[in-house]
């Protein structure tokens, strides 16, 4: 088994586990908003007050979308055409993407974050767009922490 970069067997599964984001892999089903809510299950309040949050101070369009085997289909939320966010349904979780920006990545490091989400920025790869994050939300902390991202990111449209 190659083990890669990687120094045991336990960091060899945790990286391929690491690698499917999403739970819907299958290109040709698109999941209910009904299968999205079951296969979140206890994390079905912070998904519901991460759109809520969203759809409250942005103008957004909401989409369904397939990005792959690796992550499968995302809600995705876009803003004048731009991505905002990408949240992606899990077995009794959910992971959000979001991209960070060159220009915003001063500012991102003066907010005072979670030790997870400190943790997914400092791992990320700087691509020329930005910094990909993918963070898996389990508390409210990590939910905090997106929204403070957001504001970097875009500011409100909407006032709240």
């Amino acid at each position: 088994m190659p083990l890669g970069t990687t120094s045991t067997l336990a960091d060899y599964i945790e990286t391929l586990v690491e690698m499917v984001i999403g739970i819907f892999t299958d290109k040709n089903h698109q999941p209910t908003n009904d299968e999205i809510l079951v296969s979140i299950g206890s994390k079905k309040s912070l998904w519901e007050r991460l759109i809520e949050s969203l759809t409250s101070n942005y103008t957004v369009q909401r989409d369904l979308r397939f990005y792959g085997k690796n992550y499968g289909w995302a809600v995705r939320f876009r803003r004048g055409g731009k991505a905002l966010l990408s949240m992606y349904p899990g077995k009794d979780s959910f992971t959000v993407q979001i991209v960070i920006g060159p220009t915003d990545a001063e500012k991102v490091a003066d907010l005072d974050l979670g030790e997870s989400v400190r943790k997914v920025l400092e791992k990320a790869h700087q691509f020329p767009e930005g910094r990909w994050l993918f963070i898996k939300v389990e508390s409210e902390k990590d939910l905090n922490d997106i929204q403070q991202l957001l504001l970097v990111k875009s500011r409100p449209s909407k006032k709240v």
